[in-house]
């Protein structure tokens, strides 16, 4: 899967934000890309391009993944990048009682973790079935630099679930290359998306780009940019890495 080979992506939350802005990059560049969402329609350029299939699947339902997903790796033409990019991010406090707590933590390592490590699994099985002769396959995980800085003890699970999944990326790329694949990482800071509006409208901008190179917030089209470029299979020998995108907030 080099050079302008045409890709086939899977990208899991695909419908608003960072999501979106990697399926438009990738239909940028001639690609099909299947999308999920858990229930947000798909916006209209995107659902109506021809190289894109839109997919509504809840992560946080198990037998929804096994429906909907896994027949996926099944197709005639499987897809040979699989971007894990869906996640969600709930606040419990430790003081909260143990049902709240655990409820949040297992939501959260449901959607963040073991969804992502799931789907990873199907597309590494594939993808050795179909050997190095095919170009093998690109697995690029969606993480946070909460995987690198922690978070607020409030959002512990956020943070315990993409250093998990950093992990888990590095853990496949030190076996699967052999068989022609490659394993990202991709570490965001603070992004305009929906999820940091809220915390815009509460702090201000200037409050959350405290510390960091610049005087704002990371774009979702940039992280797209990079995940695109990922996906182009261009840069095989930078498998486990972590590509840390959060405007100069820590730098590794």
């Amino acid at each position: 899967m080099m050079g302008n080979q045409e890709i086939n992506a899977l990208v899991t939350g695909a419908s608003r934000g960072i999501g979106k802005s990697i399926v438009q990059a990738l239909l940028r560049e001639g690609n099909r890309v299947i999308g999920t969402a858990r229930s947000s329609d798909f916006p209209a350029p995107i659902a109506k391009h021809q190289n894109f299939e839109g997919l509504h699947v809840d992560l946080a339902r198990p037998e929804e993944i096994r429906t909907f997903l896994k027949p996926i790796f099944d197709r005639v033409h499987v897809p040979t990048v699989l971007v894990n990019n869906a996640g969600i991010s709930e606040d419990a406090d430790m003081s909260a009682g143990d049902d709240r707590w655990l409820q949040t933590w297992d939501r959260t390592m449901q959607v963040n973790l073991r969804a992502p490590a799931l789907l990873s699994r199907w597309a590494l099985n594939r993808w050795q079935q179909e050997g190095t002769n095919s170009g093998g396959g690109i697995l690029i995980n969606m993480a946070s630099r909460a995987a690198y800085r922690g978070d607020t003890q409030e959002f512990a699970s956020y943070a315990a679930s993409k250093g998990g999944l950093v992990a888990f990326t590095k853990s496949v790329a030190r076996d699967f290359g052999k068989h022609g694949i490659s394993a990202y990482s991709i570490a965001p800071g603070f992004t305009q998306t929906d999820m940091v509006s809220d915390s815009i409208e509460i702090y201000g901008e200037e409050y959350l780009t405290q510390g960091m190179s610049f005087d704002r917030i990371t774009s979702p089209e940039e992280v797209g940019e990079l995940v695109a470029f990922l996906a182009s299979g261009k840069v095989p020998h930078m498998t486990g890495s972590t590509f840390h995108i959060n405007g100069g907030s820590y730098m590794i």
